[in-house]
């Protein structure tokens, strides 16, 4: 393990060296919040794939380019894709130097005691390789599964957002605005730092850039991907393209239904907090009763 340890020290210290100053512009896109050894790590990440020359064209990529190409947009999700690759090498690395460094620590522990001989040392060092290499292959699935939690919550975020601005254009069009006017005042005075504000505001960009209008709000909903977004749009290109009498009275509709939704949202992820919240509970109620049962039965054990 000592080997194992200093010999990837000593690889990592190398492409450190080889990376440096190469792929700053592409560690910048990378959150504050990332973990700093991580954030450390990536240029690693992106030296190793460079120098395989990596394609980037799996059944595992294009699933990964989706979600990416839903959080992040089409333009910037094959960056994103490298990004998150960089990453799962970072943080194989640290696993590979956590096992490394916990093998240490047993092999110098004075307490260490090979029992059966040789033969219990052996089936000792199996079992620790077994662990080593399921912690490994855990961590590197935990930074799959943050991908799927970031997309699960900006999917969350839109369905939240989403009724709250559907009863502004409800409003503004009933009130005589065009779509594209109502669009671009809701964009003005609602925050930009929620995903699906982002999304709201990119639409008004691609506008002023010169897109077509119809294309601009198509490209939104396939960004948003949730249906009432979907239903929302097909409602407003129908009114664009053919007119449409009665499309206040079908948004209003939609409106209903969406904070139906959003209600809806609100009962399962409070039910998710009062299950999150059984463990610590339990966790409590079995301190309280040690604390109130251990005299007791002190008294009756010295009786």
């Amino acid at each position: 393990m000592l080997v194992l340890f200093f010999v990837t020290l000593l690889a990592v210290s190398i492409f450190l060296l080889l990376s440096s100053g190469k792929y700053d512009e592409l560690v910048k896109c990378v959150d504050e919040k990332q973990n700093k050894l991580i954030r450390m790590l990536l240029p690693v990440g992106f030296y190793i794939m460079d120098m395989i020359g990596y394609k980037y064209t799996t059944r595992y990529d294009k699933l990964c380019l989706a979600k990416l190409t839903e959080i992040h947009g089409a333009k910037r999700a094959r960056l994103y894709l490298k990004i998150h690759w960089a990453g799962k090498i970072a943080v194989l690395i640290l696993g590979i130097l956590t096992v490394s460094l916990t093998g240490m620590g047993m092999e110098m522990g004075p307490n260490r005691v090979a029992s059966g001989g040789e033969g219990g040392k052996g089936s000792g060092d199996i079992a620790f390789i077994i662990f080593g290499v399921l912690l490994i292959a855990s961590m590197a699935f935990l930074h799959d599964k943050e991908l799927e939690k970031r997309l699960k919550k900006r999917r969350l975020s839109i369905s939240i957002d989403f009724p709250g601005f559907l009863n502004k254009m409800t409003l503004l069009v009933n009130a005589g605005l065009t779509v594209r006017k109502a669009w671009e005042k809701i964009a003005q005075e609602s925050p930009s730092d929620s995903d699906f504000y982002k999304e709201v505001n990119a639409v008004i960009g691609e506008i002023n850039a010169g897109k077509p209008e119809l294309k601009a709000y198509e490209d939104f909903a396939r960004r948003c991907r949730t249906a009432e977004v979907a239903r929302f749009v097909t409602i407003l290109l129908q009114n664009i393209r053919k007119g449409n009498e009665e499309m206040v009275s079908i948004l209003r509709v939609l409106s209903n239904e969406s904070w139906d939704t959003r209600k809806n949202i609100a009962r399962k992820l409070g039910e998710e907090a009062s299950t999150k919240m059984i463990v610590p509970l339990m966790l409590m109620f079995i301190a309280i009763l040690i604390i109130v049962a251990a005299p007791a039965i002190m008294a009756i054990s010295g009786l």
